[in-house]
């Protein structure tokens, strides 16, 4: 089945205290948005990718396209207000049965293993989430302070977050509210369940200075 993957890019690099996006910055010689594209790209050949972008910086991304990919297997389109407007721009650009894959621009150090699984999974549900167990002890803010939960039963959600074409693009339809914090949020208010996948532990989101020397350790320890 054709294979999209729509990658959102749309941070502004704040907690990185950086004015350029994080998505830009420099990893080992190459932007963290090269990585990602090029996980999704290596991963199948009929995969098309659609890149979300602020406006701002849609010629930047371009610019990284240009120097190392295929341009006729990647669109740029420009993101929106919040992610779920951003996801809704990306989305609007396809428009034929398929299996999209939703994923942060800045988690750029995804295995094409992860990637695969979400596909079958999606195939065979309609819906794959990959997320991993947490290792930390977690607690619940309550009224009267806070209790702890049994940490085997709370999952920790990552991208990419993939599903029929059928199932996504009608659940972004409907009214966004402040509750979508991703897309599956989205699909089961749409009044659709969401099937999990086993994520990844090297799947880190880059948002803080310490991330990237992380992820130069992980590419170094890949190589």
């Amino acid at each position: 089945m054709k294979k999209y993957g729509v990658i959102v890019a749309g941070g502004a690099g704040v907690r990185m205290g950086s004015n350029l996006p994080k998505q830009f910055m420099m990893l080992k010689g190459k932007p963290v948005l090269y990585y990602t594209l090029r996980a999704f790209l290596e991963a199948y050949d009929d995969l098309q990718v659609i890149l979300v972008l602020p406006l701002d910086y849609i010629d930047m991304g371009q610019e990284i396209i240009d120097a190392w990919f295929d341009k006729n297997r990647v669109q740029i389109t420009a993101g929106g207000d919040t992610r779920f407007q951003s996801v809704k721009n990306g989305i609007a650009l396809i428009e034929e049965d398929c299996v999209i894959f939703v994923h942060d621009g800045v988690r750029c150090l995804l295995g094409r293993n992860l990637i695969e699984r979400c596909y079958q999974q999606a195939l065979a549900t309609g819906t794959a989430i990959p997320a991993i167990i947490s290792k930390d002890s977690i607690r619940l803010l309550t009224d009267d302070g806070s209790e702890a939960l049994d940490r085997s039963k709370v999952m920790l959600v990552q991208t990419p977050q993939t599903f029929h074409s059928r199932i996504l693009l009608p659940a972004f339809e409907i009214d966004y509210k402040d509750k979508f914090t991703d897309e599956a949020t989205v699909v089961e208010a749409f009044g659709i369940k969401v099937s999990l996948v086993d994520g990844e532990d090297n799947n880190i989101k880059i948002t803080r200075p310490a991330d990237i020397l992380l992820a130069e350790r992980l590419l170094e320890d890949a190589e």
